[in-house]
């Protein structure tokens, strides 16, 4: 008795369950669709990205929208700083090499 009833109820489930299914797949894919159109601010800041990206890639790993005049400026603090500093690749980060000092024996003598 109990199989017959259950062979009765699945078939009405299924069908409970995938008409449930189908609304909620479509509700959400309206409601996502909609939130994608509605934030304006989001879309402005995802393109000025994009833009900013494919200028970086234009200037080579340079200044984004540098003229000469930036480039003129860079150039000149990177030749003070060499004078000040004594010159290397003021572009690269240093190199730290700390030695330990040598501590005196301070056991019994």
């Amino acid at each position: 008795m109990n199989v017959q009833r259950l062979s009765q109820l699945f078939p009405q489930v299924r069908t409970l369950v995938t008409k449930h299914l189908c609304r909620n797949l479509g509700l959400s894919a309206v409601a996502f669709n909609k939130a994608k159109e509605l934030d304006p601010v989001q879309k402005l800041f995802v393109d000025k990205i994009r833009e900013y990206n494919t200028k970086s890639k234009a200037a080579g790993g340079g200044a984004v929208e540098a003229g000469p005049e930036f480039d003129k400026d860079m150039s000149d603090e990177l030749a003070k700083l060499q004078r000040l500093y004594g010159g290397g690749d003021l572009t690269k980060f240093p190199d730290f090499k700390f030695t330990d000092p040598k501590l005196e024996d301070l056991t019994s003598k």
